[in-house]
Order: C-alpha cells, then sequence, then structure tokens
C-alpha cells in the first residue's frame, strides 16, 4: 500500500461514500472504484461492504483504516520536520477543547498564532468529551484536566493559565432573594448545577476531570484567605449537563451558579452578574495544556505552547470583575 491508498480508504470511511470521497479526491468516481477494487483484490480482502445508500468498512477496512491514520500522520509530521530544519514552521497541528473556552478565549489566540506563522495550519475540533488523543490524530488539547499518579509519565502537562470558579448571581436574583452571605446561606438559595461527567475513559487513562465535587448536590470551596475548604449542601429546581445553559439561567434571575472566570467575565464586568461570598472560590480549575507523552515534540507545537502561555498566564479574562457583598 502506498499513501494514495492509505488516503482512498480514510476518504471512503470519512464520508460513507465511493462518490462523496471521489470528490474529496478530485477525482472522477469511477476512478474511486476501479482503485478500491483493485486493493482489496491486492490485499486479498474486502475492506468496504458496499449498498445502495451506504458504504461501510469491514473488520479488516476497520483495522487498516486506524493503521493508515497513524502511516499518513508518520508521513506529514516527517515532512513538516524536515521542512522545520530549513525554514519556518510547517504543518498541521490539530487541537481539541471544550466549546466554552475554545469559542470565548481560544479561538483569537489561534488565529494570531496562525497569522505570525502562516504556513502552520490549524484544525480545532470542540467538544465536550475529551477523545482518545493519540488513536484520534490529536497533537494536543486545551482542557480542565490534571495528570495524577504513575501514569503522569505517559503525559506532557504545562498549565496555561491559572483559573478560578466564583459564585455569581444576577442583580435581579439578589434584590429578589437577597444576598448571601455566609457560606450556610446557600442552603437557604436557589443553586444552579452543572451536572458534568467527564469523559468515560479518562480515569482509565490517568485523567482526573475537574468539577465543583463528587457528588452534585455540594460545592467544594476554598476561603481565600486561610485555605479553608468546605463542602456547601446546595440544592434547586434547575440543573444541566450544559454550562452554557446554565449561565443563561443565571442570567434570567434564576439561582446561583458556580462557573470559572474565563466563562463570566465578560457579564461580571458590565455587571449583569456579580460576584457573591468572593471571599469563597473553586481553586482548582486551572487550564492546562494536556498531550500524550512522545520522545520528540515538533517545533511548531512548541511554538504553540509557548504562545498559549504568554496568551493566557496573565489570566486576560480577571480585569474589571465586580463583587457584590452586601444585600
Amino acid at each position: 500500500m502506498d499513501r494514495s491508498d492509505l488516503e482512498l480508504v480514510l476518504a471512503i470511511r470519512d464520508h460513507a461514500s465511493l462518490s462523496a470521497a471521489a470528490m474529496q479526491l478530485n477525482v472522477e468516481p469511477p476512478a474511486v472504484t476501479r482503485r478500491l477494487a483493485a486493493l482489496e483484490a491486492r490485499l486479498g480482502q474486502r475492506l468496504f461492504q458496499r449498498t445502495t445508500r451506504r458504504v461501510s468498512p469491514t473488520a479488516e477496512g476497520d483495522t487498516v483504516c486506524l493503521r493508515a491514520v497513524s502511516l499518513l500522520r508518520g508521513f506529514s509530521e516527517l515532512e513538516a520536520e524536515l521542512q522545520e530544519r530549513k525554514l519556518e514552521p510547517c504543518g498541521l497541528i490539530r487541537l481539541v477543547s471544550t466549546f466554552g473556552f475554545g469559542r470565548l478565549w481560544l479561538g483569537s489566540a489561534l488565529a494570531d498564532f496562525q497569522q505570525r506563522y502562516p504556513r502552520v495550519e490549524i484544525q480545532l475540533h470542540l467538544t465536550e468529551e475529551l477523545p482518545d488523543l493519540a488513536a484520534d490524530g490529536f497533537d494536543g488539547a486545551i482542557w480542565l484536566w490534571s495528570v495524577q499518579g504513575q501514569r503522569a509519565a505517559h503525559w506532557v502537562s504545562r498549565r496555561l493559565a491559572c483559573n478560578q470558579r466564583v459564585l455569581a448571581a444576577s442583580p435581579a436574583y439578589l434584590q429578589q432573594f437577597g444576598t448571601p452571605l455566609r457560606i450556610d446561606d446557600l442552603q437557604h438559595h436557589k443553586c444552579l448545577q452543572v451536572r458534568e461527567n467527564g469523559s468515560r475513559n479518562a480515569h482509565s487513562r490517568g485523567l482526573t476531570p475537574v468539577r465543583a465535587s463528587g457528588r452534585f448536590n455540594f460545592w467544594t470551596l476554598q476561603q481565600v484567605q486561610g485555605k479553608t475548604t468546605v463542602q456547601a449542601p446546595v440544592h434547586g429546581p434547575l440543573s444541566s449537563n450544559s454550562g452554557e445553559l446554565v449561565r443563561d439561567w443565571c442570567l434570567q434571575g434564576r439561582g446561583i451558579m458556580l462557573r470559572s472566570l474565563w466563562d463570566i467575565a465578560p457579564q461580571l464586568a458590565v455587571g449583569q452578574l456579580v460576584q457573591v461570598l468572593p471571599q469563597w472560590t473553586m481553586p482548582d480549575a486551572d487550564i492546562h495544556w494536556l498531550a500524550p507523552y512522545r520522545t520528540d515534540s515538533p517545533k511548531r507545537i512548541r511554538l504553540l505552547i509557548d504562545h498559549l502561555v504568554a496568551q493566557f498566564t496573565g489570566e486576560p479574562w480577571k480585569p474589571g470583575l465586580k463583587a457584590h457583598t452586601e444585600p
């Protein structure tokens, strides 16, 4: 099999259609049919099942596609490395991040980096479920994860920015229901909860998700001065696995939420939301670069990490935040 064969089987798998694969490869559909038939004859294996509606890989086809991803990635990395040795950084960088941070902060930082290094191509995939980075061909993730225990040796992790989760509410809610002055007061308020379960395979890969508590009906909070930690029991009629929806409810005056500063900084800055109990936060919500360990990292990846550290170390979401401490 040569490189064009690998690109062919991946195009067919990704589009589940011979004609769509032909369009991607910029060839006529009959050419794809002939090339696939010739490849299957040469291998002595049927790689795809064809029906009138769909083309899907066989077990052998899945095996070929899995190896094709790795082999094509190797080709690209070799070419990019050779180019980088004599020219400016170039090549593809595939990244993954959450929807919220990706849209609000990461997107513009990546665009600035690409403008600085125009021969670098960046693909950003936004998702709320951390994928298997190595198997899915990602160079790294910008995520709220920590790497712990013996498995830390299998990962590269670098903190890009400190971050805190803070308690916030709308002025309308506080005017109607009052301002909590002590942690115990939260029991008497409508608390909006984000029920995030994290990646299904995170723990098996040695990763620990950052979230408010092991149980959804408690918020783990730490005193800014003194470092006292408490488990604050909370309850309320509204909860969701979507942080953005919970933020919208909070803006509508539906209750109090615990949310990352980077996520609600614009609303805090203009007074649409105000921070309550500002002496209490959840500090363990830092933003990290996360990637499977590799013995050598391309120059473009090293430059990107340094760029992101420079962009976010100063916590650009912090200026102009407002706190509310009195009813």
